[in-house]
């Protein structure tokens, strides 16, 4: 019952954000979360507890808007990367290593690193991540880590202790 209520909860959350307050969307969205929650629970292994709330409100009040200002700033960088006459890339595979234990933090930071425009995931392997990333800044892993996924890290550190 209590994974139930996790799915049901997250997704009413993420239907509320995507479509408003309207009370015929609200009554949509709370029918369509039962259905989807009674499908997907099964198969999940996540349910909420009293700590993950706490959570909750860090990834959405820390990790989340980090990840849009990221997310702005690497579309900036793209546009004028693709602007430019000169097509200034230096392509490349890099491998950082995370130091994250839970998979689904290792997977919000494989799939913000893949969101944000020039770089992709292309495996993770434990806590080794391999991205390729469109122009490769620094010559040492230590570098590389800084530069895409330093930031995330930190700010889902604080999230999934």
């Amino acid at each position: 019952m209590r994974k139930f209520l996790s799915v049901f909860l997250a997704l009413f959350v993420i239907w509320v954000c995507l479509t408003g307050f309207n009370v015929q969307e609200l009554l949509v969205g709370v029918l369509v979360a039962l259905v989807l929650a009674a499908l997907i629970s099964p198969k999940t292994v996540y349910s909420f507890e009293g700590k993950d709330i706490r959570s909750l409100f860090r990834f959405i009040f820390q990790y989340l808007p980090l990840f849009f200002m990221k997310l702005v700033a690497s579309n900036i960088e793209m546009a004028k990367i693709v602007l430019s006459p000169s097509l200034p890339i230096q392509p490349g595979f890099v491998k950082i290593h995370t130091n994250l234990h839970s998979d689904l933090s290792r997977f919000i930071l494989a799939n913000s690193i893949t969101l944000t425009p020039g770089t992709i995931t292309m495996d993770v392997q434990d806590s080794e991540i391999l991205i390729h990333w469109v122009k490769v800044k620094g010559t040492e892993e230590k570098e590389h880590f800084e530069e895409i996924a330093g930031e995330f890290e930190r700010a889902l550190g604080g999230v999934f202790r």
